[in-house]
């Protein structure tokens, strides 16, 4: 997980790699970057290709966004740029908006003073960050060395200030500076060494990684709509189930899932199976094309404690579906107080948990109305999820993946004989007997 690097107090040491000696191509990289590239160049801007992207292209891999950094400030480039829009306050962006593709162009930062246009606060987290300098203190600023890499349209060549092709070539993470430091300004930066080390397949140099264990509580100050875009860029984005064991190894899953972190840790290899299953299951859907969605995850990470709340409630006289719904409130309320997770997913979460006892008693027309549910393909998959990580549901499973494949009449069909055979199961019904018998 951490390699012996060398210590991550970085100097700033100009490196030109000329096109020759690099795999970077212009057919690699979007036509609206380049556009905005090109534009700003002619306008007389030094303008480059940075971060993640220039990484992405060098190690074969096909980049998600065009990030662009520049000396124009954020109201030239939108001066340049009709498509643009600005945003943010504690980073002021601006966005060139071509269709559903966003360029995201930043100006060169420098570092932090106590201004209005950057300010940090007694702990030293970064509150403001519209300092703005020049390119060689825009590489100082970024995080990692391997998100440091600029790539210069004017000649096609890449600009390295702070070693990162060296790190690249070694599959190394190293943080730009005092590690203690840079965390502190901003714990999130925790996270992202967990979700490169997992996307790369890089270790994390033993400087970087020391102090994490001993600031990982600052997350807890982090506000839970960030943490939840966090946990998004962590496990769905193909590489789930390599993040999930970064964060393990760095103890920072407490900060984003509390319950399921206990649970590991108490040694409970169902709940370590049914998550890891459902990481392995969204990497694979992600590989295929298909799409994702967090309600399925967030259901995965929260089922143990929501179910084992409404067995409890069960035993006491509660129905199985107001049990799930009352064990739901209570393992949502929780966890919200760590990660945010908007109504647009917690709701058909809710969907695919009280779902779950209904799949379990298969019988007569209930059956052909749970078929018939919106949410039904979520709640079956979620069912054979949960025989998979070890519940003894293979068999219920196994006639529902059966009657999906039936026409209507076969299907009828099969609902009323699963019907006979549970009332068979069941005895005759009693009668009740009459109040004055």
């Amino acid at each position: 997980m951490t390699s012996t690097g060398t210590a991550s107090q970085t100097t700033c040491k100009k490196t030109v790699i000329p096109r020759a000696e690099h795999c970077v191509s212009r057919r690699h990289i979007s036509e609206n970057a380049l556009k905005v590239l090109y534009r700003l160049r002619d306008a007389g801007y030094e303008t480059y290709l940075v971060g993640g992207v220039v990484r992405d292209l060098l190690l074969g891999l096909e980049p998600k966004d065009f990030d662009v950094a520049t000396d124009a400030s954020p109201d030239e480039v939108k001066a340049l740029f009709r498509n643009c829009r600005l945003i943010g306050r504690r980073f002021r962006l601006a966005h060139i908006l071509f269709g559903r593709e966003v360029i995201e162009v930043a100006t060169f930062r420098a570092s932090h003073r106590d201004s209005d246009d950057g300010r940090v606060d007694d702990d030293g987290r970064i509150l403001r960050d519209n300092v703005f300098g020049n390119v060689e203190e825009d590489a100082l600023r970024r995080d990692f060395t391997v998100n440091a890499l600029y790539y210069d349209i004017r000649d096609f060549s890449i600009v390295d200030f702070v070693g990162a092709m060296a790190d690249i070539q070694a599959r190394r993470l190293r943080l730009i500076g005092d590690p203690q430091t840079r965390y502190t300004e901003d714990p999130v930066r925790m996270l992202r060494a967990a979700r490169f080390a997992a996307k790369l397949g890089f270790e994390l140099d033993s400087a970087s990684a020391a102090p994490i264990h001993q600031l990982g509580p600052l997350l807890r100050d982090i506000p839970p709509a960030r943490l939840f875009e966090e946990v998004l860029k962590l496990l769905q984005t193909g590489h789930g189930a390599q993040s999930l064991e970064q964060l393990w190894h760095f103890d920072l899953l407490r900060y984003l899932f509390p319950a399921a972190d206990r649970r590991i840790r108490a040694e409970d290899s169902y709940a370590a199976r049914l998550i890891m299953r459902a990481l392995d299951n969204t990497d694979e859907r992600i590989a295929a094309g298909k799409s994702v969605t967090p309600s399925f995850l967030f259901a995965a990470f929260l089922w143990p404690d929501v179910h084992e709340r409404a067995a409890a409630l069960e035993a006491d006289g509660e129905p199985p579906i107001p049990a799930i719904q009352q064990a739901a409130d209570e393992v949502v309320d929780e966890q919200l107080k760590y990660t945010s997770l908007p109504r647009r997913f917690s709701l058909p979460m809710r969907e695919i948990w009280t779902l779950q006892p209904r799949l379990q008693q298969y019988t007569g027309q209930r059956a052909l109305r749970t078929l018939s549910h919106p949410r039904f393909r979520a709640g079956y998959d979620f069912l054979c999820l949960r025989a998979e990580a070890g519940e003894p549901l293979t068999d219920c499973a196994r006639w529902w993946t059966e009657i999906q494949e039936k026409d209507e009449d076969t299907q009828i069909t099969m609902a009323r004989k699963a019907g006979s055979s549970s009332r068979r199961r069941r005895g005759p019904r009693r009668r009740r007997a009459a109040s004055g018998d």
